[in-house]
């Protein structure tokens, strides 16, 4: 029986609600991090949750055992590790982890989504017709000057 969690809610949007939007976390800061536990810490603070009860509610973790995760006499849970980062919007357990099995974490990137590929190709749609727009006056001014 969970001591101390949240109680469960039906309500899917309560998830929505409660992630971070994606931010962007010095590089610097995480790999200053000593431990795991404490990438997972500074992950955890950067969101700026209020109170880290939302956290282990949300990652459904005992009250009990997240103190001792916390005091570093326990394990997070690795299964929940990924869900961690989408509720924080950042992925500082994850640079840490990168850096301390010996990768470049500063020259990764993440791969581009459906999304941010639409709005690359809109972008790049709408500077080829700004560019002929502007293409259209110039010409249209000087067929005009010819005119006149």
């Amino acid at each position: 029986m969970k001591s101390k969690s949240l109680p469960a809610v039906d309500d899917p949007q309560r998830l929505l609600r409660l992630r971070r939007g994606a931010q962007d976390i010095d590089l610097r800061l995480v790999l200053a991090q000593p431990s795991l536990l404490a990438a997972i810490k500074l992950c955890i603070t950067a969101a700026g949750f209020e109170c880290e009860k939302v956290v282990y509610g949300e990652l459904d973790i005992d009250a009990g055992h997240w103190s001792r995760i916390m005091r570093g006499e326990a394990h997070f849970p690795t299964a929940q590790l990924a869900k961690l980062m989408e509720l924080c919007g950042n992925d500082a357990p994850l640079l840490w982890l990168l850096n301390a099995r010996g990768y470049d974490a500063a020259r990764l990137h993440r791969s581009e989504d459906a999304k941010d590929r639409e709005l690359r190709e809109t972008k790049e749609r709408l500077a080829r017709l700004e560019a002929e727009r502007e293409a259209e006056h110039k010409l249209l001014a000087k067929l005009m000057g010819r005119a006149a």
